[in-house]
């Protein structure tokens, strides 16, 4: 467990998570995902810094994916730059909300900046900070490609467990959305998940993971609530 930190963090929200808002099981009052973060962060007792010129900054990796490598490696130079300003240079952890974009920029930055997949965040730096108080009695769970690359599935087990009685591990080798392919390849979506309903208990009515298009294709296929871990996180400990 990493406990040698001051209790501040840079906060890097993905390009995804800041301009999509909430799935459609959720309330209008509902907290959309960087405002909820932000709020449950300082619950946890963070001091939270932010990239200069945040709505600029993207990891990178949308172009990388589509082979735009000048693009990508622009943007990708960019963001580093501002994170370590940020950071102090690396003083302070770097909060990611999303696995592929930790994952996309992992590859492409150096060693100094102290960047957090959102799993590893969640179990070392602000689970030790609350106390859960309701836990869930049954959850879905999916870890999307990135976590199994960069093999944070058994982090991922021990954060749902700390949150629910029951934690259901979804098996698909990948979901099919693949970024923005279920937006524009549905089928992709529809095979990747084609035996997801029979893995579902029936009395399990919410899933998460740590990607937003992920979650969507998840909502979609299995007709329930499919939204980032950190919706857990703040249910179960409020």
């Amino acid at each position: 467990m990493n406990t040698n930190f001051d209790l501040k963090v840079v906060y890097f929200p993905s390009c995804i998570n800041r301009s999509m808002g909430r799935n459609s099981f959720q309330a209008a009052d509902d907290l959309q995902l960087t405002a909820l973060t932000h709020q449950l962060l300082v619950r946890a007792g963070f001091t939270i810094l932010f990239p200069e010129g945040l709505d600029a900054h993207c990891c990178g990796m949308p172009f990388s994916s589509k082979g735009f490598a000048e693009a990508n490696h622009t943007q990708s130079s960019t963001l580093e730059a501002a994170l370590l300003k940020a950071s102090e240079n690396g003083k302070h952890p770097i909060l990611y909300d999303m696995s592929p974009c930790f994952y996309h920029s992992k590859e492409e930055f150096s060693k100094a900046l102290k960047i957090v997949d959102p799993i590893e965040f969640m179990l070392d730096y602000v689970m030790p900070q609350l106390v859960v108080k309701n836990k869930k009695e049954s959850i879905v769970v999916y870890p999307v490609c990135s976590v199994k690359k960069i093999g944070k599935t058994e982090q991922l087990l021990s954060l749902s467990q700390l949150c629910a009685h029951q934690v259901n591990f979804i098996d698909s080798n990948c979901c099919g959305f693949a970024g923005d392919r279920g937006f524009l390849i549905p089928e992709l979506n529809e095979h990747g998940l084609r035996d997801l309903k029979s893995q579902i208990p029936s009395n399990c009515k919410e899933g998460y993971s740590t990607s937003r298009t992920c979650e969507i294709g998840f909502e979609k296929m299995s007709g329930i609530d499919f939204k980032s871990i950190f919706y857990l996180i703040d249910e179960v400990t409020r």
